[in-house]
């Protein structure tokens, strides 16, 4: 069946051969379908079908051995700081205040753009590796971060971090990054405007920054109701919740991707439930349990009003990994303690959370998020022949509750294949680590005195 193209024009093609194929459906249950051949088109899906050995090849198209591998849509990590696995391990067993003032806003007014770009590339290496495609970055120097993301082939939304102390130029930055920036690198990299939280940006930047967000046709990507402790003080000192206030300032308005929201209380439901099209929660568990908060994130809350659910890691120097499969296993995990419901979140549901969630609560459903034609072309190749995931007796189960990063072997992003069979094709990793190394002296020494700002929410 012809696809439309003249034949005259030429196209990059792919086909990813054998390979059985996870559905993830917008609803209902994911199912897998065997023996299927994906056919990319200029990094476009352009069909799912059964596999045929004599189907001839169209000139110059590059092929993916996938047989015994199972295909499903690019893990998607909602909410991370991807150059804190610069600070991997550095900031274990304390309190949340003492991570803050005391080790990580310390450890961060040391960083230089270099430094984050090294960073960045070291996390884009990681994800890669683990199946993730795409990532809702909130960080300084966001510049050397894109940087980072045109250079090894991923898909990123890219936030520029901004304290209110930072001051006019700071947020005319962050703007301005946003309009040289979002849709670059062919729409691998888009951008959101990235406020820190309610506590260190007063209300009168949320609304100038929001305004801009709606200008300019992107989202805000913004730290709120972290933990229900920040919503206590909030009511305390404001008389309003977090949530209330991105929806008195226009936030929730221009689109938000909230992270963590382990705060968000009943009363908050409506007011995230009004803007439900272009809200989403980002949840990411492991820091939460780590510092012996809870509760955690009300996802059966949130999908219950409507309200997208997304999985993330958050920054290294909390979760130490960028790996989303842990994530999302902890996000079923503790859904299900925290409802006391072992039948919530099914594993059907927490896999849609982690590719279509992803996918929407960046505002890029109608590209990826499923693999099925008019989507963009964001594979992972799996391999559950490992014992850990024998006998096979439920694949989507194994994808939730066996199977580790390193059963990825196959890596496309936008029709680029970035890793094949386990092998890094777009970064040098023995020079990125040597380089990592090499700085992490200088950004581990917080005898200055200095941070780049007082966590005091």
């Amino acid at each position: 069946m012809s696809d439309g193209t003249p034949p005259s024009v030429t196209r990059r093609r792919l086909l990813v051969r054998g390979c059985d194929v996870l559905r993830v459906p917008v609803e209902g249950e994911c199912e897998v379908l065997p023996g299927r051949d994906i056919v990319v088109a200029d990094g476009v899906i352009v069909d799912v079908r059964p596999t045929e050995a004599q189907r001839p090849l169209e000139p110059g198209t590059e092929v993916v051995d996938g047989r015994g591998m199972l295909a499903l849509p690019g893990l998607v990590n909602a909410h991370t700081h991807s150059p804190m696995v610069l600070m991997r391990g550095a900031a274990e067993d304390v309190t949340v205040e003492g991570w803050f003032n005391d080790r990580v806003w310390p450890m961060e007014s040391n960083l230089t753009a270099d430094d984050v770009r090294a960073g960045a590339l070291l996390a884009c290496a990681e994800m890669i590796r683990s199946g993730v495609t795409t990532f809702a970055d909130h960080y300084f120097f966001p510049d050397r971060i894109a940087e980072a993301v045109a250079e090894t082939g991923l898909r990123a939304d890219i936030a520029p971090t901004y304290f209110s102390s930072g001051g006019a130029s700071a947020l005319e930055a962050g703007v301005a990054f946003a309009e040289a920036w979002h849709g670059g690198s062919d729409g691998r990299v888009t951008v959101s405007l990235g406020p820190h939280a309610p506590y260190t940006v007063d209300d009168q930047d949320l609304r100038t920054l929001a305004d801009h967000a709606r200008r300019l046709g992107v989202r805000m990507h913004i730290h709120a109701a972290e933990h229900l402790e920040q919503t206590e003080s909030s009511l305390e000192r404001r008389g309003i919740t977090p949530v209330r206030v991105l929806h008195d300032t226009g936030v929730l308005d221009a689109g938000a991707l909230i992270a963590h929201g382990c705060g968000i209380v009943e009363g908050d439901l409506p007011l995230l439930a009004e803007y439900a099209d272009r809200t989403a929660v980002a949840c990411c568990p492991k820091v939460y349990l780590k510092h012996a908060l809870s509760p955690l994130t009300p996802v059966r809350d949130l999908l219950g009003a409507g309200i997208t659910v997304a999985v993330g890691t958050d920054g290294a120097a909390g979760h130490n990994t960028l790996d989303v499969w842990e994530a999302l296993r902890l996000v079923a995990l503790t859904q299900k303690q925290a409802v006391r419901d072992a039948t919530w979140m099914t594993v059907s549901d927490t896999l849609r959370t982690a590719v279509r969630g992803g996918a929407r609560a960046l505002g890029l459903h109608d590209r990826i998020g499923a693999l099925e034609p008019g989507m963009r072309a964001d594979i992972v190749l799996t391999d559950l022949s490992g014992p850990h995931c024998r006998p096979l007796h439920d694949a989507r189960a194994a994808l939730v509750y066996s199977a580790r990063a390193s059963d990825v072997r196959t890596v496309v992003v936008d029709g680029r294949v970035l890793m094949r069979d386990g092998r890094l094709l777009t970064v040098d990793e023995p020079a990125l680590l040597a380089e990592a190394d090499a700085r992490v002296a200088r950004i581990l020494d917080t005898s200055h005195g200095r941070a780049v700002q007082h966590y005091d929410p």
